[in-house]
Protein backbone atom coordinates (compact mmCIF):
# COMPACT_ATOMS: atom_id res chain seq x y z
CA UNK A 1 0.00 0.00 0.00
CA UNK A 2 1.47 3.73 -1.12
CA UNK A 3 1.22 6.03 2.06
CA UNK A 4 -1.13 7.97 -0.23
CA UNK A 5 -3.17 5.39 -0.03
CA UNK A 6 -2.26 4.41 4.07
CA UNK A 7 -3.06 8.06 5.06
CA UNK A 8 -6.66 7.99 3.28
CA UNK A 9 -7.50 4.75 5.00
CA UNK A 10 -6.28 5.93 8.26
CA UNK A 11 -8.08 8.94 8.41
CA UNK A 12 -11.32 7.20 7.41
CA UNK A 13 -10.71 4.93 9.80
CA UNK A 14 -10.00 7.46 12.61
CA UNK A 15 -13.82 8.45 12.27
CA UNK A 16 -12.44 11.61 11.99
CA UNK A 17 -11.06 11.77 15.30
CA UNK A 18 -8.00 11.63 16.86
CA UNK A 19 -6.37 8.40 18.41
CA UNK A 20 -3.84 5.95 17.27
CA UNK A 21 -5.35 6.36 13.24
CA UNK A 22 -5.16 9.44 13.62
CA UNK A 23 -1.50 9.58 15.36
CA UNK A 24 -0.11 7.10 12.28
CA UNK A 25 -1.78 9.39 9.42
CA UNK A 26 -0.71 12.17 11.15
CA UNK A 27 3.26 10.66 10.94
CA UNK A 28 3.06 10.06 7.57
CA UNK A 29 1.89 13.34 6.83
CA UNK A 30 4.95 14.76 8.37
CA UNK A 31 7.41 11.93 7.06
CA UNK A 32 6.08 13.62 3.41
CA UNK A 33 6.46 17.40 4.56
CA UNK A 34 6.98 19.60 1.71
CA UNK A 35 4.66 17.28 -0.81
CA UNK A 36 1.61 18.97 -1.89
CA UNK A 37 -0.87 16.63 -1.41
CA UNK A 38 0.45 15.40 1.77
CA UNK A 39 0.94 18.79 3.38
CA UNK A 40 -3.23 19.05 2.29
CA UNK A 41 -3.54 15.81 4.44
CA UNK A 42 -1.98 17.57 7.30
CA UNK A 43 -4.22 20.44 6.78
CA UNK A 44 -7.09 17.95 7.09
CA UNK A 45 -5.76 16.09 10.10
CA UNK A 46 -5.22 19.75 11.77
CA UNK A 47 -8.66 20.33 11.32
CA UNK A 48 -9.59 17.30 12.40
CA UNK A 49 -7.94 18.01 15.83
CA UNK A 50 -9.56 21.43 15.85
CA UNK A 51 -6.12 22.95 15.32
CA UNK A 52 -7.82 25.97 12.77
CA UNK A 53 -4.13 27.63 12.92
CA UNK A 54 -2.43 25.27 12.04
CA UNK A 55 -4.85 23.43 9.36
CA UNK A 56 -4.59 26.79 7.47
CA UNK A 57 -0.52 26.80 7.42
CA UNK A 58 -0.64 23.93 6.02
CA UNK A 59 -3.56 24.90 3.43
CA UNK A 60 -1.07 27.36 2.74
CA UNK A 61 2.14 25.42 2.38
CA UNK A 62 -0.03 22.95 0.04
CA UNK A 63 -1.70 25.79 -1.80
CA UNK A 64 -4.93 24.11 -0.98
CA UNK A 65 -7.84 24.97 0.94
CA UNK A 66 -9.89 22.13 0.97
CA UNK A 67 -11.02 24.10 4.34
CA UNK A 68 -15.25 22.40 4.72
CA UNK A 69 -17.53 22.17 8.34
CA UNK A 70 -17.29 18.75 7.11
CA UNK A 71 -14.11 16.75 7.79
CA UNK A 72 -15.97 13.78 5.14
CA UNK A 73 -16.19 16.06 2.00
CA UNK A 74 -12.80 17.73 2.75
CA UNK A 75 -11.74 13.86 2.66
CA UNK A 76 -13.42 13.36 -0.64
CA UNK A 77 -11.23 16.40 -2.06
CA UNK A 78 -8.37 15.18 -0.59
CA UNK A 79 -8.85 11.35 -1.89
CA UNK A 80 -9.01 12.61 -5.18
CA UNK A 81 -5.61 14.68 -4.92
CA UNK A 82 -3.50 11.85 -3.61
CA UNK A 83 -4.88 9.55 -6.03
CA UNK A 84 -3.67 11.45 -9.34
Amino acid sequence: MTDAARILDLIRRSGFRTGPDWEAAHEIAQAHEGERPFDAAHALLHRIEGDAANAAYWDRRAGTDFGDPDPETEYVRLAAVLKT
